[in-house]
């Protein structure tokens, strides 16, 4: 699941540091000194970026490598998988490429993209937000190089709060259902969560230890039956029956910003760009909402979210190699990450640059928990699971009265068989 979070351009010194982030002065990358001027094609997806920061970058690139014209493609999310792996099988590819996290695994099957383990030092690798980095490590080579997250946190409805009484975001789990109980006692629904917010799902049984399917070694195994993923599910329950959500689907039915925006919700688990659409449907709630991070077991760390997100990959029929990368060093650098979580509002992709949205609630949230992001099975059959809706099936199921464990058992052996099975 893709989402653009838009703010004004407000990167008055963005060539400046751009250029810095680009690393030496201006002259050939290493290794192709007399290869002359070369054009590189680099795929940005759709609404990544203003196009005011595209130019940018592209005009600042271009005047601290000289010998290097960035041909900057723009390609729609609608087809993309196809699109991509068509690409890498031929002759002539892209040379830099974005493609969302979890689809590395994919790709890097294909025998398509280039090896950048040797580069993950000089990129910082070791502080990379593991949500990111582990989608793009496949079989103990970097395939991705992590670019920007975004991830869910609690969107408030700061009055209701005000009036059950509770002055300030619970920062354990045990709180969270304590304080939802509040707000649900005051009149308000405590939460609106609906029953196959599989996301959400996902955080709590990684904070239980547990985990959706773990690999082990020749074959995947699904591991919803597990006691701790389990465990997970118990809490799920426990926190859906605050509220009303309907227990046989998911957000988008019926959208839960429209719900919400009614203003008799207390909060929501959204990205923190589902405010806007919130304050779209009723702008009477502008000025009313606060953010949190998705609460943990304990306080001292913010809750397991689910990281999506972007890394870049370069093709391995690239023409470019050294080239390529410096394109990818530059824009995977702390300067343009800082100014890209400026005007993005997006997560950085190295825990230490999270402090380029200190000043932002929604996306101090929404960093905090990026910090313990994960993401899904590191496998090109993840998308059969999601496609085949396994786990929201199996939600539901145990949210209209079935047996958690008989449930879990059964949905395990699908998600077994999918991800065993070779297209």
């Amino acid at each position: 699941m893709r989402y653009r979070l838009r703010t004004a351009p407000a990167l008055l010194a963005l060539t400046a540091l751009l250029a810095a982030a680009c690393g030496s002065p201006a002259g050939p990358p290493a290794g192709e000194k007399n290869a002359g001027p070369v054009t590189l094609t680099v795929w940005f997806m759709r609404d990544t970026l203003s196009d005011a920061l595209v130019s940018r970058f592209k005009a600042d690139f271009e005047k601290t490598r000289p010998d290097v014209r960035l041909d900057i493609q723009i390609q729609e999310w609608d087809g993309i998988g196809q699109k991509v792996t068509s690409a890498l099988a031929s002759n002539d590819p892209p040379d830099v490429i974005e493609v969302g996290n979890t689809q590395v695994a994919e790709y890097a099957a294909s025998g398509g993209l280039k090896d950048l383990t040797d580069k993950t030092v000089d990129l910082g690798g070791s502080d990379w937000l593991p949500g990111l980095a582990e989608p793009g490590e496949i079989d103990g080579k970097q395939y991705g190089v992590p670019w920007y997250a975004a991830n869910r946190v609690v969107i408030y409805n700061k009055e209701v709060f005000e009036k059950a009484g509770v002055k300030e975001p619970p920062k354990t789990r045990d709180e969270w259902l304590k304080v939802t109980g509040k707000v649900n006692g005051s009149g308000a629904q405590g939460i609106y969560l609906s029953g196959q917010t599989w996301y959400a799902l996902a955080g709590f049984v990684w904070d239980e230890g547990g985990d959706l399917a773990v690999n082990e070694g020749v074959r995947w195994k699904g591991a919803l039956d597990t006691p701790q993923a389990l465990a997970g599910m118990d809490f799920y329950k426990r926190l859906q029956a605050l509220g009303k959500g309907p227990k046989d689907a998911d957000e988008a039915k019926p959208l839960q910003a429209e719900v919400f925006a009614k203003g008799d919700v207390g909060q929501i688990i959204s990205v923190p760009g589902g405010a806007a659409a919130v304050e779209r449907a009723n702008p009477a709630m502008k000025g009313k909402l606060g953010f949190f991070p998705i609460p943990g077991k304990t306080a001292d760390k913010p809750g397991a979210v689910f990281t999506g997100g972007s890394d870049l990959v370069i093709p391995e029929a690239s023409q470019h190699h050294d080239a390529a990368y410096e394109v990818v060093k530059a824009l995977a650098g702390e300067r343009f990450q800082t100014d890209m979580a400026v005007e993005m509002k997006y997560v950085p992709n190295r825990v230490a640059f999270a402090g380029a949205l200190k000043n932002d609630e929604a996306g101090a949230a929404m960093a905090a928990g990026a910090a313990n992001g994960r993401a899904t099975p590191n496998t090109p059959q993840w998308a059969a699971v999601e496609a085949r809706g396994v786990i929201k099936e199996y939600m539901t199921k145990v949210l209209t009265g079935g047996d958690p464990r008989t449930e879990a058992a059964r949905a395990s052996q699908v998600i077994t068989e999918i991800l065993n099975t070779r297209s």
